[in-house]
């Protein structure tokens, strides 16, 4: 019998996207119905029709509806796609201006931002996991929901569900250094390690030969691999490995703040204003019935979302002053649509597939204890998810890697216990913060919850 498919948060940017992945792979997946469930019921229905104007575009014949409940949604899925926002976008926008208020760069899943989104989604995040447990009990939740790492760690040791954490930032990289090498993908091995928003290629083999030495040499080389020019080339060949970009924010945390007082507006600022443009224009377009034409709306809003990534926090930029590169984000090397359809097509198949994923350590990093969750290269197949072992952590990161681990422990278990000392104390062992007097003014300032 074919499947249902849920997504919660599912009036999200984003889900066209997942919409096209999932009809694209239909067959695969035995998917007949993807059912949408937001708090936002008005919006759902917004990204419904657009994405049945996907289907119709690609002679598709995947079914769109909105689930008046999660509970609807969720009953008999074969896959629970998550990626909420609680609070919105407006509440990220708060958080990140408010860090910035009290010293630190703002950005949405890292330092006193990420401290607040995650303090507030991870209820959230549990419950809706139980309810997968209880009314979905053999399907798998792919979580898109950020900070991806913590948010399927806390489900993983709060509920029985089965759980995998996605995110694009590494395939991401590893399409730039593909790119930058001339090198078709089956011909390279990239060898990742870390935790989601803090990993590195530790090394690149091209054809059988180690090419590592020569990217880390090459300035030309480094310089493609990043959106914006994040990393000093100094920075990079001096630890001897290639940071993901999120780790910007630890390496260059006064830069970024400067970049963003100068800017004078933040990322979830202008996303905001982007978010705000694009609902008015759709409601315009569909409200007039031109299906077709708001979905190129859309494209647009993606284009221009994309094509101004990274840039305010590195170089300055504001997300409106240059041109939106005119690409079809559909059809994208990478993206997290690609990445879920990836490990829902492995997850579906007999035939191993090689995914950077959040899961079970297991033995794959020996510092870190078999059941938190790390990011890593995994082979998946529906009778397989074996995270490929890489060894002890490299000096340079060590430190850092297993001080973040220690904190989305406490910051979990300041979730769930709700205790404020709790929450310092997660926020004293976090790197970004990492002292005692500012938690204080932190909980005072930041938006804590919805």
């Amino acid at each position: 019998m074919p499947h249902k498919i849920a997504f919660l948060g599912g009036g999200g940017v984003r889900t066209p996207l997942v919409v096209f992945g999932i009809n694209e792979s239909a067959q695969t997946l035995d998917a007949a119905e993807l059912m949408l469930y937001d708090v936002d019921q008005h919006r759902a229905e917004m990204i419904a029709r657009l994405g049945r104007e996907v289907v119709r575009r690609e002679s598709g014949s995947l079914k769109i509806s909105v689930a008046k409940s999660p509970e609807e949604a969720v009953d008999g899925a074969s896959f629970v796609l998550n990626s909420v926002r609680v609070g919105g976008i407006g509440t990220r926008a708060h958080d990140e201006r408010a860090a910035i208020q009290c010293g630190y760069p703002g950005q949405e899943t890292t330092g006193p931002g990420g401290v607040a989104m995650g303090q507030r989604t991870i209820p959230i995040a549990i419950e809706q996991a139980k309810l997968v447990e209880r009314l979905a009990p053999s399907a798998w939740i792919i979580n898109f929901t950020n900070p991806a790492g913590l948010i399927t760690q806390a489900i993983a040791h709060h509920s029985g569900a089965k759980v995998i954490g996605i995110c694009d930032t590494p395939t991401e990289l590893l399409h730039r250094i593909q790119i930058a090498l001339q090198a078709p993908a089956k011909d390279l091995v990239c060898e990742y390690v870390g935790l989601n928003h803090l990993g590195w290629v530790r090394r690149v083999t091209l054809r059988g030969e180690d090419v590592t030495s020569r990217i880390l040499q090459d300035d030309a080389i480094l310089s493609q691999l990043y959106s914006a020019p994040l990393f000093d080339h100094e920075l990079i060949r001096a630890i001897g490995l290639i940071p993901t970009e999120y780790l910007f924010f630890y390496y260059s945390r006064r830069r970024a703040l400067e970049n963003q007082r100068k800017q004078g507006a933040t990322r979830g600022e202008q996303i905001a204003a982007m978010n705000e443009s694009l609902m008015q224009r759709l409601v315009e377009l569909l409200t007039a019935g031109e299906d077709a034409a708001a979905l190129q709306a859309y494209v647009d809003y993606l284009n221009l979302r994309s094509g101004s990534y990274m840039k305010l926090e590195g170089e300055g930029k504001s997300a409106f002053d240059e041109a939106a590169p005119q690409e079809d984000p559909f059809r994208a090397a990478s993206g997290y649509h690609r990445i879920a359809l990836q490990v829902m097509n492995a997850l579906s198949s007999e035939t191993p597939e090689n995914v950077i994923v959040n899961l079970r350590n297991g033995n794959t990093i020996p510092e870190i204890a078999p059941g938190d969750i790390i990011e890593a290269a995994t082979q998946i197949s529906r009778t397989q998810l074996a995270p490929i072992p890489v060894g002890p952590l490299p000096e340079a990161v060590r430190g850092l890697v297993l001080a973040v681990k220690a904190y989305e422990r406490a910051a979990i278990d300041a979730a769930v216990s709700g205790s404020e000392r709790d929450l310092r104390k997660a926020m004293l062992l976090y790197p970004s913060i990492g002292e005692w007097e500012p938690s204080e003014e932190l909980l005072k300032t930041m938006r804590w919850k919805a």
